[in-house]
């Protein structure tokens, strides 16, 4: 709990305690009898100056009859961490390859709203166009409408967190990087328009963004494949939707996660 949020609970008791005492016409002598504390420490309590123990905020609510209750919310993960093998080599790879491009990177960038919890994978900025890009990278594309409502609340707080890195962005942009394998694909194939849709900016004006050759586009989201075992200097690929050829590196992610054990 924040010292803020303490803070509250304690004003706010304080002043239920104090009104429910007036109306019931008890004084502070008697109910600190009942309770068993000095008069000048419940006067403490009411004024929001002490800090009582549970315990005695239960004695007290108890004498004059208060329904207290406690309750506890776990926070809202937007979505855990990903510690798996095949993240861990996307996430590095795409972070090598934006700072050989000239980039400034944070990796795993905690957002905390209240009780929503996340990280944005990466964190990319260019210094002399003061363009920053969110990159949220997954290695399947299992829900579209959660990965787009997680995009937007980061896009809500990167600008913020931006200016805390001493970074001051004139534009920003969200890339979803996706791995290259058959499996994506087919997901990519099936929800076609709904990514359209949400995603419009597609590899090729990405890779030109990262080539110095345009600016970043002002009219939606970027999607494209990576494959962190790849050299090759253009490495934001298209899908197979997008006009790809050649076939993709990996039948799926269990695929990928035993060639990259190996």
């Amino acid at each position: 709990m924040t010292a803020a949020r303490a803070e509250t609970l304690r004003i706010s008791f304080a002043r239920l305690c104090r009104e429910t005492r007036s109306l019931l016409d008890i004084t502070q002598e008697d109910l600190a009898a009942a309770v068993g504390v000095s008069r000048s420490h419940l006067a403490g309590i009411e004024t929001g100056k002490a800090n009582p123990t549970l315990d005695l905020v239960m004695r007290i609510g108890g004498a004059l009859g208060l329904e207290l209750q406690l309750v506890g919310r776990p926070p809202v993960i937007v979505e855990p961490r990903s510690t798996s093998l095949v993240h861990s080599r996307c996430s590095g790879y795409v972070g090598r390859r934006f700072r050989r491009d000239g980039w400034l990177t944070r990796r795993e960038v905690e957002v905390v709203h209240g009780r929503w919890h996340g990280w944005i994978d990466l964190l990319a900025f260019h210094p002399a166009t003061r363009t920053l890009v969110i990159v949220e990278i997954k290695t399947r594309l299992d829900d579209v409408g959660l990965i787009e409502r997680q995009m937007a609340w980061y896009e809500r707080s990167a600008h913020q967190i931006a200016l805390r890195s001493g970074w001051r962005p004139a534009r920003i942009a969200s890339w979803l990087l996706l791995l290259e394998s058959e499996e994506v694909d087919a997901t990519i194939r099936r929800e076609r328009q709904l990514l359209l849709e949400g995603f419009p900016i597609r590899a090729a004006e990405m890779q030109a963004v990262l080539d110095g050759m345009m600016p970043i586009p002002d009219f939606g989201r970027g999607l494209a494949l990576i494959d962190p075992s790849s050299r090759r200097a253009r490495w934001i690929v298209p899908s197979r939707s997008d006009g790809r050829r050649s076939a993709a590196p990996y039948r799926d992610y269990s695929d990928a996660a035993r060639r990259m054990a190996s």
